[in-house]
């Protein structure tokens, strides 16, 4: 199976990298506000579109149109607004933690759902439901969260090293048996759990969705998922580097294992705190910046950034399609994206496997 080190020529590579960045970044902002005014007008109550900009900037301050019903508003302000800015912010920590992930192992199938992080997010969330340690604090789940995850990662990073380097065939399998033991560990939990009611609830949660999710939800997440973000970017250099190999880094500046726990450590923080909120909704992590690396390009000053745009865009339009695929009727948002993602890691796979053929 071939690695990415092995790059081939991206869409726009006679480009420089802030071209790259403008114009991509520019196409994706703009794909992201379209796509937000329809999330935000559609639903069982449609709203104009030509309204939804003056009822999102009136909780800015701006004068309102009288001919606007309260109704309206409050139906943006209160259920839809919220819930579309947790999948942006979801949906970029996501793909960022993909793209990082793809970074430092050097492996387009690397994925925090693939490689067992999201399931032992999932993991130390469901345990706080259980064990009623949820109800102390809107920090508790979340914080069970991150340490699921950061322990799922440096289990299977651990797993996936030989002889000092990672190998991609025990990082895969590593990946595979982590999600398959997290995910007995998850079965036995739910057993455990008196209340049929709440046993449901957090199966319904499991398969990953952002219905019900308001302010609350997303102040709880902004500030970890923005400052982890912020903070992988300033690696950006590091994971470049990473991609020429780990002796090659470290001749070069890098202290190669405290950058890749700390990289580690990051993607464990975004990954958890989303997953607290919105279940293990996979593939995101895989999808956005593979496809993002075609274009342009492996340089994670660039892709980055483009990165949490494009997964912010792909979790609002799965999560509108959820919304409206199935009449008066909401469809978990996680099926949407493993309908998506499922067929298309199997031809990443299938591509991999045929390019090492021919090498």
């Amino acid at each position: 199976m071939t690695s990415m080190t092995a790059q081939s020529t991206f869409l726009l590579a006679k480009q420089t990298p802030g071209r790259r960045l403008l114009v991509v970044c520019a196409m994706l902002a703009a794909f992201l506000l379209l796509a937000v005014m329809i999330a935000v007008a559609s639903g069982p109550a449609p709203i104009p579109y030509q309204a939804v900009p003056g009822i999102v900037l009136h909780g800015l301050g701006a004068p309102l149109d009288p001919a606007v019903p309260a109704s309206q508003v409050t139906i943006v302000h209160q259920v839809r607004l919220p819930r579309v800015l947790a999948s942006m912010l979801i949906g970029a920590a996501m793909a960022v933690s993909g793209a990082v992930m793809q970074g430092i192992f050097r492996n387009p199938l690397a994925d925090p759902g693939i490689l067992g992080v999201s399931a032992g997010g999932a993991t130390g969330a469901v345990i706080a439901f259980a064990s009623g340690a949820a109800l102390a604090g809107i920090w508790v789940v979340p914080l069970f969260a991150f340490v699921g995850s950061l322990l799922a990662a440096m289990i299977v990073y651990l797993l996936s090293l030989e002889r000092g380097r990672t190998q991609t065939t025990s990082l895969l399998l590593g990946g595979t048996a982590l999600n398959a033991f997290l995910t007995a560990i998850i079965s036995a939990v739910l057993l455990a759990i008196d209340e049929a009611a709440e046993s449901q609830l957090v199966m319904s949660w499991l398969v990953g969705g952002l219905a019900g999710r308001g302010w609350r939800h997303l102040l709880t997440i902004i500030a970890p998922t923005l400052i982890g973000i912020a903070l992988l970017y300033s690696y950006s250099r590091d994971l470049n580097l990473f991609l020429l190999g780990e002796d090659t880094a470290q001749g070069l500046g890098t202290n190669v294992p405290r950058t890749r726990f700390i990289l580690i450590g990051l993607t464990a923080l975004i990954t958890g705190v989303s997953v607290s909120i919105a279940g293990p909704i996979g593939f995101i992590g895989l999808i956005v910046p593979h496809v993002l690396r075609l274009i342009i390009g492996p340089d994670h000053r660039v892709l980055l950034p483009a990165s949490a745009l494009g997964g912010a865009l792909l979790l609002v339009v799965a999560d509108t399609l959820a919304r409206l695929v199935i009449p008066y009727q909401e469809m978990p948002v996680g099926i949407i994206t493993g309908l998506i993602g499922g067929p298309f890691f199997l031809f990443l796979l299938w591509r991999l496997r045929r390019n090492a053929r021919l090498l």
